[in-house]
């Protein structure tokens, strides 16, 4: 039988120019409601049409780009319902896994787990958001797979873009990078002791201190629109 193993080193442009824009959307170099012209968008990044096509609509199972008649496609809004469901859906999973991983935690997942919170500290006093944002969600991946959550998990990876653009506005609060590493040490501290209870509670105190920042950040980027 042949080996059917493609082997690959680098990603595709296609795969590059995803990275890109899904990047620039959720750090908020495209704000919500602009226009995405494929003519631009190819200037940009300098890909062919056929790739900014296949990018926008891989971005719109995303929930990150949506299409409003007359104009196309556009940067989706952050509707409060749904911001509202997935802090609520959030603070369920993570919760829940939380608890597991803590009653099941090995000494080489707590390692892990502190060594990734140390990258996330460095990037939140280097100023770098993106590396914030990459970190945090290998932290959690670690934590859901360390507490055998796997359907849990993938659940959490289809709504990730969107959970990565709220937290691009809530790490951006002045103050919270400190707030921030203090909430989710005290979640790891708990999963250490193996503290399945403290560490669900410490989940959702965070989820629940998350959700009011993007509350407030929606609030004001609303004002700010109304008042152009």
């Amino acid at each position: 039988m042949s080996d059917l193993k493609i082997n690959r080193t680098a990603k595709t442009l296609r795969e590059l120019a995803l990275d890109k824009l899904r990047g620039a959307i959720v750090q908020g170099y495209f704000k919500p409601g602009a226009r995405l012209v494929e003519r631009t968008l190819c200037d940009e990044l300098g890909v062919s049409r056929t790739v900014v096509r296949e990018v926008l609509r891989h971005l719109e199972t995303e929930g990150l780009v949506e299409t409003a008649a007359r104009q196309g496609p556009i940067v989706a809004r952050l509707d409060p319902g749904q911001v509202e469901e997935i802090y609520e859906l959030r603070g369920l999973l993570e919760a829940n896994a939380a608890n597991a991983c803590a009653a099941s935690a090995t000494p080489e997942l707590v390692a892990r787990l502190r060594g990734i919170r140390r990258m996330i500290e460095a990037a939140f006093a280097a100023g770098d958001a993106s590396r914030v944002l990459e970190h945090t969600e290998q932290f959690y991946d670690a934590m859901f797979e360390g507490a055998g959550k796997v359907v849990s998990l993938g659940v959490v990876k289809s709504l990730n873009a969107r959970i990565n653009r709220l937290r691009a506005l809530t790490i951006a609060t002045p103050g919270r990078s400190d707030e921030s590493n203090r909430e989710m040490n005290a979640l790891l501290d708990a999963i250490e002791r193996g503290d399945g209870q403290a560490a669900a509670a410490a989940s959702c105190a965070h989820i629940k201190r998350v959700s009011e920042l993007a509350r407030r950040a929606l609030a004001e980027q609303g004002e700010a629109a109304g008042s152009t």
